[in-house]
C-alpha cells in the first residue's frame, strides 16, 4: 500500500505493478503529487512561454525580426493547465497499464498488527504486508509580523500558478530555486521583481560561483537583489526588512512567500505507528525502511532531498528491495536544476561543500564559448563550467555549470559522479561534436 501519488508514489506504484505485485495507492487529490500540479511541470511550462518571448524580442540577434512582440498572459496560463490535464491523465494511465488500483481519498494509519499494516479511506478498511508513506512536502510559511493580515496578498508556489492577472510588481521573499524561477518568468513578462534573500548569496547550497553569476545576469535584466536582509514585518503591500542595520522598505502587487518546504508528517495517522521522525521529517535508513516493519517512507516526507527526481529514484528502491534486488539509496550524485534563462544546473561536491568535508580537491573551469554549439546558439550569452575532481585518485566529484540547455546536460556528470570515473576515463569518452556538452570534456583537459 501506498499513501501519496507523488514521484515517490506514482513511480513506485508503477514499477511495483509492472513486476507483478499487489498495489493499492491513495490519493486525495490529483496524481502526480507537488511537481505535477504545483511545481516541476507547471513552473517549467510558464519558463518556457517566458523563454519562447524572450527569444522574440531579441530575434534580431540572429537576423530575424519579428514586429509588434506582445504575449497573452491568460493563454499562458491556459496552457500550463492543459499541460498539467494531460499528464496527470498520463500517470493515471499508467496505473490502470501496471494494475495498481488507485483510491481516491484521505487515508488515515490504522496501525501496525501481526497481520500487516491498516489503513482506512473513505469508509473503507484495507490491510497491507507493506506501507509506502508518500505524503510530500509543503510551502513554509515562517511566522513573519502580519503576514496573515495580508491575505491575498501574500502567495505560496499554489497560488502564483493560480493568479488570473500578471502582477506590474512581485516581491519575493527567498532567493532560492523556487523564488528564482519564478523571478526569471515574471522579469521577463516585464513585472518588477525584488527578490529578499537572508543568506549572502541566491540558491542556497548550489556552489556560489555560479550562484554570483547568475544573480548579476539577472540584476542587469532589471532584478532589484537585497541579500544578507532579513525580513521584519509585512504591513499590506510592504515587506519591511533589515539590511546593514538600516530597516528598509520595498512595496508589490503580489508577494511571494519562498523560503523552504517542510514534510507532511500529520493528518493522515502517522502517529499511530509509532514511526520516528529526525529534523521534521521520517527517519529512514539506505532501503528507504523506517524503524518499524513493513513501513517505509520515500521522497519529501524523509525531509532529505527535497526534489522529484530524488523521490523517485528513493521510490524505486524501495520496490527493489521488496521484490529481492539488494539496492540502496545514494545522495552523491543527485542533481540539481534551475530553470531561468540561462539555466543552472550542478551535482556532487561544490568547493565550499568539499572545503566543509576536508575533501581536497582540484578545480578546473572554462567559459561555455568553448563550445561552438553554445556560440551558435546563445547570441551575446555567457556562462562557465566548472569540474571539481579529487586530488588523489583523479575522479569527478562535482560538476557544476550556467549555460543553456545545462539541465539536458547535466545527467552526464551525474553518471560519471556515480561510476567514480577518472578525468584520464572521461577524455577518452567520444562527444558528439558539435553540442554544448562538449565543454565538459573541454574543461576536464584543463586540469
Amino acid at each position: 500500500m501506498i499513501v501519496g501519488g507523488g514521484p515517490a508514489g506514482y513511480v513506485a506504484a508503477e514499477r511495483a505493478g509492472h513486476k507483478g505485485l499487489n498495489v493499492l495507492l491513495f490519493e486525495k487529490n490529483k496524481m502526480g503529487g507537488v511537481c505535477l500540479n504545483e511545481g516541476c511541470i507547471p513552473t517549467k511550462t510558464l519558463l518556457y512561454s517566458a523563454k519562447t518571448y524572450d527569444n522574440a524580442l531579441h530575434g534580431d540577434k540572429y537576423g530575424v525580426y519579428a514586429e509588434q512582440v506582445s504575449f497573452d498572459f491568460g493563454k499562458i496560463m491556459a496552457r500550463k493547465n492543459k499541460v498539467v490535464r494531460k499528464l496527470v491523465a498520463g500517470v493515471e494511465s499508467k496505473m490502470k497499464l501496471n494494475h495498481v488500483t488507485v483510491v481516491k481519498g484521505e487515508a488515515t494509519i490504522v496501525g501496525r498488527s501481526p497481520k500487516g499494516v491498516e489503513v482506512t479511506c473513505a469508509g473503507e478498511s484495507y490491510l497491507g504486508a507493506n506501507l509506502l508513506i508518500c505524503t510530500g512536502s509543503e510551502a513554509f510559511v515562517p511566522p513573519i509580523p502580519g503576514l496573515a493580515e495580508a491575505g491575498d496578498m501574500i502567495v505560496t508556489n499554489r497560488e502564483i500558478l493560480e493568479l488570473k492577472e500578471q502582477p506590474k510588481s512581485l516581491v519575493i521573499i527567498g532567493g532560492g530555486v523556487i523564488g528564482m524561477e519564478f523571478a526569471s518568468f515574471y522579469n521577463s513578462l516585464g513585472t518588477e521583481v525584488t527578490v529578499v534573500e537572508m543568506l549572502p548569496e541566491i540558491l542556497g547550497a548550489n556552489d556560489f560561483e555560479i550562484s554570483a553569476m547568475l544573480r548579476d545576469m539577472y540584476a542587469k535584466k532589471g532584478i532589484n537583489f537585497n541579500l544578507n536582509s532579513k525580513v521584519m514585518k509585512i504591513e499590506g503591500n510592504k515587506v519591511i526588512f533589515e539590511k546593514d542595520g538600516q530597516m528598509q522598505t520595498v512595496e508589490g502587487e503580489k508577494i511571494l512567500v519562498s523560503v523552504g518546504r517542510r514534510a507532511v508528517t500529520m493528518g493522515f495517522g502517522l502517529e499511530n505507528l509509532n514511526v520516528e521522525l529526525v529534523k521534521g521529517g521520517i527517519k529512514v535508513d539506505e532501503k528507504m525502511r523506517t524503524n518499524v516493519p513493513g513501513v517505509f517512507a520515500a521522497g519529501d516526507v524523509t525531509g532529505f532531498s527535497l526534489l522529484a527526481h530524488t523521490a523517485s529514484r528513493e521510490g524505486e528502491v524501495v520496490v527493489n528491495n521488496l521484490l529481492g534486488r539488494a539496492d540502496s539509496m545514494r545522495y552523491n550524485a543527485i542533481p540539481g536544476v534551475v530553470y531561468t534563462n540561462p539555466e543552472v544546473a550542478g551535482v556532487g561536491e561544490t568547493e565550499e561543500s568539499a572545503k566543509s568535508k576536508g575533501i581536497a580537491y582540484k578545480v578546473a573551469k572554462l567559459p561555455m564559448a568553448y563550445a561552438g554549439r553554445f556560440i551558435a546558439e546563445n547570441e551575446g550569452g555567457s556562462g562557465l563550467c566548472k569540474v571539481l575532481v579529487g586530488e588523489k585518485y583523479g575522479e569527478v566529484i562535482g560538476v557544476h555549470i550556467i549555460g543553456n540547455p545545462s539541465s539536458e546536460m547535466i545527467y552526464g556528470a551525474c553518471m560519471a559522479i556515480e561510476q567514480e570515473m577518472t578525468v584520464e576515463e572521461l577524455q577518452e569518452v567520444v562527444f558528439p561534436h558539435p553540442t554544448v556538452s562538449e565543454i565538459f570534456k573541454e574543461t576536464i583537459f584543463t586540469i
